[in-house]
Formats: structure tokens, sequence, C-alpha cells
């Protein structure tokens, strides 16, 4: 079990890392021009950033605490705070109408409760 939540905070990793990175790198203007972010309208240019910040801490928390054992308590924190991230973005696609964007999400936020259900409990670092 402990592999499959290793598994699991990686793909999270590789999910939210290069997302977050990207939201932090890129000017507002850029990410609200493109036709796959027109949530971004949504938001200020502060916000976008923000939710770039959060997931790549995230990406980094579900990863580096476990592997390092140094405070492996902020593995279930981190993933989820990634549910939670997961869940404003899809009540984002859901309030754009944007339904088919919603089902990776269901799965991440799936993926993350596990990892903080398995972290915090039976398969504690």
């Amino acid at each position: 079990m402990s592999v499959l939540l290793w598994i699991m905070a990686g793909l999270l990793a590789a999910v939210f890392l290069p997302a977050g990175v990207m939201k932090l790198v890129t000017p507002y203007e850029k990410l609200a021009a493109d036709p796959r972010m027109g949530w971004a309208q949504d938001f200020s240019p502060g916000m976008v950033k923000t939710i770039g910040a959060l997931e790549v801490a995230g990406a980094v928390g579900v990863i580096l605490p476990g592997l390092f054992g140094i405070a492996p308590v902020l593995v279930p924190l981190a993933a989820v705070g990634l549910g939670l991230v997961a869940i404003g973005a899809i009540i984002t696609h859901l309030r754009r109408s944007e339904i088919p964007n919603t089902f990776p999400l269901v799965v991440f936020v799936v993926m993350a409760a596990i990892v903080a259900w398995g972290r915090f409990g039976p398969y504690a670092f």
C-alpha cells in the first residue's frame, strides 16, 4: 500500500507542479488569452499566481517531506491542500459549464484523499 501511496503522490506532483509553475511564470494577460485557460479571466492576476503557488507548494509537499523524513506530517496536509485546490477548480469549471474539464479533477481529488487518508492513518511514515 505504501508503494501505491508513493505512486499517487508522484502522479499528483507530476500534474500540479508544472501547472503551478506555468501559472507563476506566464504573464496573466497571456494566460487569460489562452482558450484553454479561460477560467483565468474570472480571477485577478494575484489570485491566479496564488493558485499557482498553492499548486507548487502542494506538489512539493506530497513528495519531499516523506522522501527526506523531515516533518512527514506535511505529506497528508499537502494532499489535503491539493484536494481542496482541485475542488475549487471543479467548482470553477462547473460554474463555467465546462463539464468535461471536471472529470480529471475528480480523479485528482480522489487520489489526494487516498494519499491523505493513508499518510494520516495506517501508512504514516
